[in-house]
């Protein structure tokens, strides 16, 4: 039986190379070895960057190379996330902070992502509308979100409205842009050969349009989760009864530097889930794109 042999070239560095002869089932076994060994590598080099970066924060902190008045350590963050946990904060459960944020947050993404759609494929397709709004979306969109916040508490006050209305904002730009230019780009061969085939108006919007933009509405749903979070925490920072923002705004006050990091800890936490549960959603509704090419190494 032939032999499997490996060269090295200018496109695929190390990439297996096999003679005629090989077997499917030996082609086969080398690309599950290979995949096998990446994957390990990827999480090797992860774990192994992580406890590298804790351990020499906490090193540094031991050995005074820092102070951890303004930094902390990683320890003292762990045991206050610990102190939350069980037994609160001293303005309520942590649960319940979290889950205000949670509801300002998710209820900015729902809506200002559904509005973003529905605006950049309605601007999309309609040139008019495209060019008529277009100079208002620019200038809407040249201020500064974050100083909308204390405009919203004053308008909506201190509830939360104000927190859903700043993550709306923050979300509908990065969503709408994408979708947009997503809708654009739409390829122009394949709404030829659609429009042959007798599809016009919704109909050709619905199965070639919005399949062509779908990339670039995922893209922007992947970030602008973390941007309704940061919609929600900034109005929380600004002014709230309840919420992550209110934590960090309590912990600046009493200089308690292992709170803010437990806080920011918790956020990172709630955006990376949020990011792999909208990586499972995208792959669930858009099982007709091809899957990516896997290079061996």
């Amino acid at each position: 039986m032939t032999t499997m042999t490996t060269m090295t070239n200018t496109t695929k560095p190390n990439a297996p190379v096999f003679q005629p002869g090989t077997s499917d089932a030996e082609i086969e076994a080398a690309a599950a070895l290979a995949a096998r060994r990446r994957h390990f590598a990827v999480y090797f080099w992860r774990y192994f960057i992580l406890v590298v970066f804790l351990g020499g924060w906490q090193l540094a902190v031991g050995f005074k190379l820092i102070d951890p008045f303004f930094f902390s350590s990683p320890w003292a963050i762990v045991l206050r996330l610990q102190e939350w946990i069980l037994e609160g904060t001293s303005e309520g459960p942590l649960w319940f902070h979290l889950w205000v944020t949670m509801e300002e947050s998710l209820l900015g993404f729902f809506s200002g992502s559904i509005a973003g759609i529905i605006a950049g494929i309605a601007l999309g397709r309609n040139r008019m509308l495209a060019d008529v709004f277009s100079i208002y979306i620019k200038v809407i969109n040249s201020v500064p979100r974050v100083v909308l916040a204390p405009i919203f508490i004053m308008i909506f006050g201190l509830g939360l409205t104000s927190k859903v209305a700043l993550s709306f904002v923050m979300v509908f730009f990065v969503v709408f842009s994408n979708a947009f230019q997503g809708v654009v780009e739409a390829d122009r061969n394949l709404l030829a050969n659609a429009q042959i085939l007798g599809a016009k108006g919704w109909q050709l919007t619905r199965s070639v349009v919005i399949p062509s933009a779908m990339s670039w509405i995922f893209a922007s749903l992947h970030v602008s989760f973390g941007f309704a979070i940061v919609g929600a925490i900034v109005g929380e920072f600004v002014g709230a009864r309840y919420g992550i923002g209110l934590l960090i705004n309590v912990a600046k006050g009493s200089f308690d530097a292992a709170g803010m990091y437990a806080a920011i800890v918790i956020i990172m936490v709630v955006a990376l889930a949020a990011e792999y549960a909208m990586t499972h959603v995208e792959n669930k509704l858009a099982k007709w794109r091809p899957a990516p090419l896997q290079e061996l190494h």
